[in-house]
């Protein structure tokens, strides 16, 4: 009997193990705010993570606005070649799915909704970063306009019916086949897909499942997984069973990389970032030697051209404030007395205001950021307008200028206008000018009068080569002394 009772036991645990063994793992990754670099990084090393070790679902908590087109693309790419079913959840309540987000739901092997919950609203934005709203609602166009254009016809009127200029309509019509591609391939709702690029449609959770948009609603996490256990969904071209019974889930938490990457990523830091370390660079040309500069300016330089390298960039605005940047480094080099200096910073703001090709909020550099910028660029050009000013007012430090009007004394007396003078810490031959000055000596005054004694203090008036022209200094008296 005992026996038995023990064989039951460890037949129960065997059980047990292997019940935790052949329990799934899954992992829950969540973004919320708008998808950019940062995030789309995340997402798509959590995927390639849970390839390696044998995750049975990735599930993506999503709640967006929206996001950059790159990043939206770079996820969805990941998930089209994904091994590993990529279920994603709107959730938790209140959460939404728009523009970027709706294609991200339509390209995921399985979509799901928590309750008030909505997607759509897949319109893009217009680019340029004229700070234009979203492209206008067209209408059908007739088979005429369907026909081929010329791309040298851009800028020309549209057609009746039309939306917006040439490349507007591209960047539409791309979009509309961009997301009905994804419905095809998922077998979901086509012309709902073609209604939220063209018409801005958007649909809540009940009416995204009665129209076929998502797969089903789940009140929670669990739920969800509740409902996909034995579902079966194509991943990387291999049929796959979904076992959810009691899974382990693990919630990815955020790295340290996607934390500076969201930080540095940031259009206001990333620009922030880029004008410190040109500020930097041109400081430490400015006063070579310290290195503080220099270091600072590369480390802010390198880490906001990253940045700017992963955002949309409007590369004329760039080069306006790469222009402007460098007018005002050459105004602080070479000083023109403003012109320069003006230039540059209108460039340099205007370049600003232009710099980021997009109108989405989360993207656009903050006015009283350029405006803190641009005034500091002024003060800039003030600086070295004064200093400009300063130094043609100032007396040559070095070389004739430097020497003339410095004071010396007579080492001894003066014969026929010529002598020696000590000055500058040095003996000097000197000549004196009111010797020089009288243009008859016959006529001049007794030589008594006007040479110049031992002593006596002088000025230096001229200099003629090796030579000083001096003059009698009032300001001093003789300290020549007296002998027995």
């Amino acid at each position: 009997m005992k026996g038995t009772l023990t064989k039951l036991l460890f037949a129960l645990a065997l059980a047990a193990g292997s019940h935790s063994a052949m329990a799934a793992s899954v992992w829950v990754v969540e973004l919320e705010g708008a998808i950019g670099p940062a995030s789309a990084d995340y997402f798509m090393r959590a995927l390639k993570r849970a390839d390696s070790e044998g995750v049975e679902l990735l599930v993506l908590r999503l709640d967006t606005p929206g996001g950059l087109d790159k990043a939206m693309r770079d996820m969805v790419k990941a998930i089209l070649a994904s091994p590993v079913p990529v279920a994603t959840y709107v959730a938790p309540n209140g959460s939404r799915a728009a523009s970027a987000g709706t294609y991200i739901m339509y390209a995921s092997h399985i979509a799901a909704m928590a309750p008030a919950t909505n997607i759509g609203s897949s319109t893009p934005v217009s680019i340029g970063g004229d700070g234009g709203s979203p492209f206008p609602i067209p209408t059908m166009p007739s088979s005429e306009d369907e026909e081929s254009e010329d791309d040298a016809a851009e800028d020309e009127e549209p057609a009746e019916g039309q939306p917006g200029t040439a490349m507007e309509r591209k960047v539409l019509n791309d979009s509309v086949a961009y997301i009905k591609g994804l419905a095809e391939l998922r077998g979901r709702n086509v012309e709902w897909a073609e209604a939220t690029v063209l018409e801005a449609s958007n649909l809540t959770a009940v009416e995204a499942l009665e129209a076929n948009v998502i797969d089903l609603i789940a009140d929670d996490l669990d739920a969800l997984l509740a409902e996909l256990n034995g579902r079966t969904v194509s991943a990387g071209g291999v049929d796959i069973t979904l076992n959810t019974v009691e899974p382990n889930v693990e919630i990815i938490e955020p790295d340290w990389r996607y934390e500076l990457l969201g930080i540095i990523t940031d259009p206001n830091v990333a620009y922030i970032l880029l004008m410190i370390g040109i500020y930097g660079l041109i400081l430490e040309f400015y006063n070579p030697g310290v290195g503080i500069g220099a270091v600072v300016g590369v480390i802010c330089l390198l880490l906001g051209a990253f940045a700017l390298q992963m955002l949309p960039i409007n590369y004329a605005g760039l080069a306006l404030m790469v222009v402007g940047i460098g007018l005002l480094a050459a105004e602080a080099f070479s000083p023109s007395f403003g012109i320069f200096g003006i230039g540059g910073a209108i460039a340099f703001v205007m370049g600003s205001i232009m710099l980021m090709d997009t109108d989405l909020p989360a993207y656009q550099l903050s006015m009283q950021i350029i405006v803190a910028f641009s005034m500091l660029s002024v003060v800039v050009v003030l600086f070295c307008l004064r200093e400009a000013f300063r130094s043609r007012r100032m007396k040559g430090a070095t070389g004739k200028e430097s020497m003339i009007g410095g004071r010396g004394q007579v080492l001894d007396d003066f014969i026929n206008g010529a002598g020696r003078v000590q000055a500058f810490g040095e003996t000097w031959q000197a000549s004196d000018a009111q010797w020089q000055a009288s243009p008859d000596v016959s006529e001049a005054p007794p030589a008594s009068d006007i040479e110049l004694k031992a002593g006596a203090g002088v000025t230096i008036v001229n200099v003629d080569g090796l030579r000083l022209i001096v003059a009698r200094d009032s300001g001093h008296t003789e300290q020549r002394e007296n002998q027995s």
